[in-house]
């Protein structure tokens, strides 16, 4: 399959732009989770307040943070900050900052400076452990009313009704270190993302003190972070309908190209390698087997490509939200590719036969559609039916098993889904109820784990469209890597100017490849230009395998054909029969009008050469006789016009071509004996210094030829005019005689 995607080579730089497509929807993709993680955790539960460090804090209460601060990092707190009051700023800047911060008019406060990424980080480690430490303090519960007895019997008695926080941090750090104790290791036991979550509703307290409106900070933050992930789903919308544009016009560019080679290879078969390929396993590996590879294009480049890109990216972020239960994504990674290998075990031998049923299929639909007339002829309806019968039924019973094997998979792979999702939830509620994780963290964990299990799902379809189209891409390769028999030389010879129009046969042996004996056995004769050489002989004798040797549609195994003096291998095929009119048995006409027709091997062919080739035919008769005459359409196959119609049509293209040598392979079989004897007088009055060769059944006509050539069982058994062959040749007097009488061949 590697070598039909090489038909792709021109498209790389589109491969690239789809890559890139694939990155940026898969980056959407794995950010909506964290998005919708922020949304639970920071907008829903922590009020829309991301970090520990707030915006703007009342100077006390920094104060007391800054008491919990170690040394070493109170001064980079306070150089992040700037101390507000009436006298510091203008009072225009100061009526702007009492209206962001009502409580300014009582108290004065610290407003964050405008700070980057790296330094917010930085003060938020140095910030948390405080902040919660002061919130803690702040808060009025059980443990914090024992503790403010405590302490009340350590400090001076005018701090005794104070604050809890204020009568902590009037003691020296040793001493309320050891107090604070047990609090300040039960913050440390908590994870960062569960710490700055709880500092943030610290900070929220402190903005509501400051007179803020945090229910405006929170709708805030979850409509942007809401407009972020519309913004995101709607760039891998547009990532996707842009993936799949490209990835169809990338398929079709490779069905052209696969139809394209194999339409040319096939035409420059011969008739060896026709016997090789049925006609209908050629329409099938043209059509169905390069329709399996467009369609398994279009599914590798939309989700083969994307799946790992999507996986991979899925792992990292499940990494960075929660490792200890990665050990879930290993487990139904592990049963997805047990049932995917599974499957494709038991399927893979099925997918071989299906294309060998199709084209038994196609068979013989071909056959009783071509041979309709006879079948009822015959009475034989029945039989066909019960033939074609078993053809659909091998086909549908094939496809089914394969169908119903796949069948299997998509529930197993809804069972490990859903199987997973519950896992993920029982164990990550637990880690939720432990303080270990956050409801935004286990949403996000579960959505990324569904997206790594999906990608893997989605690469597993490839075990359903790979095998077909494997078999597919094999059987198209065979068809491109078959060897053709027959070949142009490498330099072509020039044509001998005082040989023109001789046909010499050398010693001439033949052999069909896969036979053991000879079809034709030492013919030598010469065809010269101006006369007529027929050749005659019983069925099977080999006349017609003959003359196909002329125009190389099979090479000879032995001796050699010269055409106007030289080896016919020694010239390019299209020199070759350039000079050959060639009218084959079994008259053939392409769809179009009779003109086209008559024109097919002259295009330049004006108007009274076409009616002269029609009228040396005797095809001008019904011809005028139809309302449109020379532009009546032919059906497919012509079959809207009658056997010897169709044959008079054939021998016309060739006599509108003006060849140098006309060969009529048995071509007046169909045409009465009237039309016969008129066709051969017009041959041999209007077509001068021809070389023509007949091959004929009837003896009456090739009884006026200038040369016969009688075959027998492949060999030249005579060779003659009429007269002397029924005087020294039995075979030729037994087929005259079979014909015609006595006293009839004595008249002729």
């Amino acid at each position: 399959m590697l070598k039909l995607f090489k038909l792709l080579k021109s498209s790389w730089p589109i491969m690239l732009v789809v890559i890139a497509l694939l990155g940026l929807q898969a980056y959407c993709d794995l950010t909506l989770p964290t998005y919708t993680s922020e949304i639970v955790d920071v907008g829903i539960q922590g009020g829309g307040i991301k970090s520990a460090v707030p915006e703007a804090i009342e100077e006390n209460y920094m104060k007391a943070v800054l008491y919990f601060v170690e040394d070493k990092d109170q001064q980079q707190v306070l150089d992040s900050y700037t101390l507000v009051t009436k006298d510091s700023v203008s009072a225009e800047d100061y009526k702007d900052y009492l209206d962001k911060y009502p409580a300014l008019e009582k108290e004065n406060i610290y407003v964050l400076k405008d700070l980057d990424k790296e330094q917010k980080d930085s003060l938020n480690q140095i910030l948390a452990d405080p902040m919660l430490i002061v919130g803690s303090l702040s808060m009025e519960s059980d443990t914090t009313a024992k503790l403010k007895d405590a302490v009340a019997k350590m400090v001076p008695a005018e701090l005794q009704s104070a604050p809890l926080v204020a009568m902590i941090i009037s003691l020296p750090k040793e001493q309320s270190a050891k107090i604070l104790e047990p609090i300040t290791d039960k913050i440390n036991g908590i994870q960062d993302s569960l710490k700055n979550q709880s500092a943030a509703a610290i900070v929220k307290y402190q903005y509501k003190a400051l007179g803020m409106d945090t229910d405006k900070i929170q709708t805030n933050f979850i409509l942007l972070t809401g407009l972020k992930m519309l913004g995101l789903a709607l760039i891998a919308m547009i990532s996707t309908v842009l993936v799949g544009f490209f990835a169809s016009r990338m398929a079709a560019k490779l069905g052209r190209e696969a139809r394209g080679q194999v339409f040319r290879k096939v035409v420059s078969f011969s008739n060896a390698e026709f016997d090789h390929f049925s006609t209908a396993s050629l329409i099938t590996r043209s059509t169905n087997d390069i329709q399996q590879i467009q369609g398994m294009l279009v599914f590798l480049i939309r989700i083969v490509f994307y799946s790992p890109i999507l996986a991979i990216g899925g792992i990292v972020k499940v990494l960075n939200t929660n490792v200890s239960m990665t050990w879930i994504i290993a487990l139904a990674v592990i049963i997805i590719i047990i049932i995917i290998g599974t499957l494709f075990i038991v399927a893979m031998p099925k997918f071989k036969a299906i294309q060998k049923l199709i084209d038994r299929i196609n068979l013989v639909t071909r056959e009783i559609l071509t041979g309709l007339s006879v079948i009822r002829a015959f009475h034989k309806e029945k039989p066909e039916e019960a033939r074609f019968d078993v053809a659909n039924v091998n086909l549908t019973k094939t496809n089914l098993f394969v169908n119903r094997a796949m069948t299997f998979m998509m529930p197993l792979m809804m069972l490990v889904f859903n199987g997973v999702s519950v896992l993920i939830i029982w164990t990550g509620a637990h880690g939720v109820n432990n303080g270990e994780m956050q409801v935004g963290d286990l949403m996000a964990f579960l959505q990324y784990t569904m997206q790594i299990i999906m990608s893997f799902l989605m690469f597993s379809m490839i075990s359903i469209m790979l095998p077909r189209a494997s078999v597919a891409a094999g059987r198209i390769w065979e068809v491109l890597n078959s060897k053709v028999t027959i070949h142009d030389p490498s330099v072509s010879k020039s044509f001998a100017p005082d040989k023109k129009g001789y046909v010499e046969f050398k010693s001439v042996n033949f052999k069909y490849s896969n036979a053991d004996d000879n079809v034709l056995d030492d013919i030598s004769f010469t065809a010269e230009p101006g006369k007529t050489t027929a050749i005659i002989g019983s069925t099977g004798s080999g006349k017609s395998t003959l003359v196909h040797l002329i125009p190389r549609f099979y090479d000879v195994t032995g001796g050699s054909i010269l055409v106007d003096g030289v080896d016919i291998r020694d010239i390019t095929q299209h020199e070759l029969r350039d000079k050959i009119g060639f009218v084959p048995q079994k008259g053939v006409l392409f769809t179009g009008t009779i003109e086209s027709n008559i024109k097919y091997g002259k295009q330049n062919a004006n108007e009274d050469e076409i009616k002269k080739a029609a009228r040396i035919a005797q095809a001008t008769d019904f011809i005028e006789e139809k309302t449109e005459k020379y532009q009546t359409q032919i059906s497919q196959g012509g079959g809207n016009v009658s056997g010897g119609q169709k044959q008079r049509l054939s021998i016309a293209r060739a006599i509108a071509k003006d060849p140098e040598i006309y060969i009529f392979d048995d071509s007046f079989s169909a045409l009465d004996y009237k039309t016969d004897v008129a066709l051969r007088k017009a041959l041999n009055e209007e077509i001068k210094n021809r070389t023509i060769i007949i091959v004929a059944q009837r003896i009456s006509t090739i009884l006026h030829a200038d040369q016969i050539i009688v075959l027998d069982e492949g060999k030249i058994v005579g060779r003659g005019t009429h007269k002397e062959l029924l005087k020294n040749c039995d075979v030729y007097n037994q087929i005259a005689l079979s014909q015609l009488s006595k006293e009839e061949l004595a008249y002729e």
